[in-house]
């Protein structure tokens, strides 16, 4: 038999038998080889961009400083984000995908083509950058619109905010952290521009259908002051005084969605009020992508509960002790003291007669250990 080329690995070789078929191409094809294959994919990008920084752990950002997408977001699930508490779910990549793509491929030629006849152009994004006066001093507040409408100068006509949602059925009016986003982009175009933005529109897109849904949107000073500066001060006032916000929020939808229900107190689990640092005790559903930056930012460890369901991750980032509630003993993660339900046990308490099982360590020892 001729020896025919192949390509493995991307080398290209030889090999006088090649097994192809349908057993062959799906050994590969799973779902873990996908996450690492699209986690590699974005690494190589943002190198090949010039932002290999966005495959490090976020900065910390200061306090004063908001983004236009955040304003009048839950106090304490920002808190948590911005101090890379750990995520216990994914990031909603899809619809973030889907988003992008409704924006570029149809939004952007639809508002093209509609003013091209008034001697007007649609700019992908402009850069907004200003500060604000507030009760906690100066904000700034800093990011990226969506599409704007610019005249032939390209000085800024008419700033747009692009949403998707599953359904526009039930849309009657624009959600409210959506005209705080647009009215951030109307006072930071202003001032840039030196002109006076006073009107936005806001654009939901039907991901079942692709219709539109559009809001012209005027600024109200009244709205902007009263309601999204002084959010924004809030917040500044909580980030200052290292303080954890009230577990509320405006929008009912919000803790459905949020990725930080178990460290709030509203899940299912006894967890309460928890600080932005340490792996959740006993939470073992952190999804692996999160969990490396959290991992990664804090310099942390896996608890015992964690080491279990990653286990190639342990000779890597270490793992913390198991603890006792009750007598405050420690032991090796790997301490092999079982009950006969495969409960680990506190051998000191076993000592005294008592049975007790061992815990991952709480959040506070947690910090403790990463301190040491």
């Amino acid at each position: 038999m001729e020896s025919q080329p192949h390509r493995r690995n991307g080398t290209l070789q030889s090999s006088t038998s090649v097994e192809t078929g349908p057993a062959t191409a799906l050994a590969g094809i799973d779902s873990r080889s996908f996450r690492v294959w699209r986690q590699t994919t974005e690494e190589r990008k943002n190198i090949e961009e010039g932002r290999a920084y966005y495959n490090d752990p976020s900065p910390v950002p200061p306090p004063e400083k908001h983004t236009p997408s955040s304003l009048l977001q839950c106090h304490r699930k920002l808190v948590y984000r911005k101090e890379n508490a750990p995520a216990e779910s994914e990031m909603a990549h899809g619809i973030l995908w889907v988003g992008s793509r409704f924006e570029e491929d149809i939004v952007l030629p639809y508002l093209r083509d509609t003013v091209a006849d008034d001697g007007l152009f649609v700019t992908n994004s402009l850069y907004v950058d200003f500060e604000i006066e507030s009760d906690a001093g100066d904000l700034v507040v800093k990011g990226s619109t969506d599409p704007v409408v610019v005249d032939a100068d390209g000085t800024p006509v008419l700033p747009t905010e692009v949403k998707t949602k599953n359904s526009l059925e039930y849309l009657d009016e624009p959600n409210e952290h959506h005209k705080a986003q647009l009215y951030a982009y109307m006072v930071g175009l202003s001032e840039k521009y030196d002109v006076n933005v006073k009107r936005g529109c806001l654009i939901y897109g039907a991901r079942d259908s692709f219709d539109l849904e559009v809001f012209n949107v005027e600024f109200d000073e009244q709205f902007w002051q009263s309601t999204v500066v002084e959010w924004a001060s809030e917040h500044t006032e909580y980030r200052l005084a290292d303080e954890l916000p009230p577990a509320v929020s405006r929008f009912g939808w919000e803790c459905d969605f949020c990725a930080f229900r178990e460290r709030c107190g509203k899940g299912e689990r006894r967890h309460q009020d928890s600080s932005p640092e340490g792996l959740l005790p006993g939470f073992e559903e952190y999804p692996r992508k999160p969990l490396l930056e959290y991992l990664d930012a804090y310099d942390a460890k896996l608890t015992p509960s964690l080491a279990k369901r990653y286990p190639d991750l342990c000779q890597e980032y270490g793992v913390y002790d198991w603890s006792c509630d009750q007598c405050g003993t420690r032991a090796e993660w790997e301490f092999a003291h079982l009950s006969r339900d495969g409960d680990r046990l506190c051998p000191t308490c076993a000592d005294s007669g008592q049975l007790v099982t061992l815990s991952d360590p709480s959040l506070s020892q947690q910090v403790r250990d990463e301190i040491r």
